[in-house]
Order: structure tokens, then C-alpha cells, then sequence
């Protein structure tokens, strides 16, 4: 289960995520992205309250990343180790923006 909160900021989009970002909720969190970032020029991805990730989810990431590279671009903060060490082995330290 994925919950996800977000908070708009004039163009500055973030988003808590909490719980598991996998198979079954990556396309929860492609069509909440889908739905906002047309509106949106910066993107704050909070992952504080995530347990766990999925390559689902990792592509769910890069596509955003790919879209917010054109705008304001992407941060994801609050990352745990577990999600640390799957993005360190996945090499997406160097593709995404993250503060620990």
C-alpha cells in the first residue's frame, strides 16, 4: 500500500511518500505525477515515511526526472538506508538529486 500526500506551493510541488512503492502502486503514483506536474516546476519527493522500492518504482522516478530535468528539476529527501543501498546498486545516485 502507498499513501501519498501532497502539497502544492505555487509551482513547487511535494510529495510524501508512505509505504511500499512497488508493482502495485508504481501506477498509483505515475498517474498522481501525471495528473500535477504539467503545473508543477519544481518537484520535492519526501521519503520519509517509504519502506521499500521496487524497479516499478524506480522507473516511475527516472520518468519524472526526465520530465522536471526540462523544468525546475527534482530533489528526493529523507532517504533510508534500505532505499539508499537500491540506488546505489542501481547506479540512480548519479541519475537523481537526493538529500539524505
Amino acid at each position: 500500500m502507498l499513501n501519498i500526500e501532497k502539497t502544492m506551493d505555487g509551482s513547487k510541488l511535494t510529495m510524501v511518500l508512505e509505504g511500499r512503492l512497488d508493482t502495485t502502486t508504481a501506477p498509483q503514483l505515475e498517474k498522481e505525477l501525471k495528473d500535477t506536474l504539467d503545473k508543477t516546476d519544481t518537484l520535492v519527493l519526501d521519503f520519509s515515511k517509504l519502506e521499500y522500492i521496487s524497479s516499478a518504482g524506480l522507473r516511475v522516478l527516472l520518468s519524472a526526472q526526465k520530465i522536471m530535468s526540462g523544468k525546475g528539476g527534482m530533489t528526493i529527501r529523507h532517504v533510508n538506508d534500505v532505499i539508499m543501498e537500491i540506488f546505489e546498486v542501481t547506479g540512480f545516485v548519479d541519475i537523481l538529486n537526493i538529500e539524505k
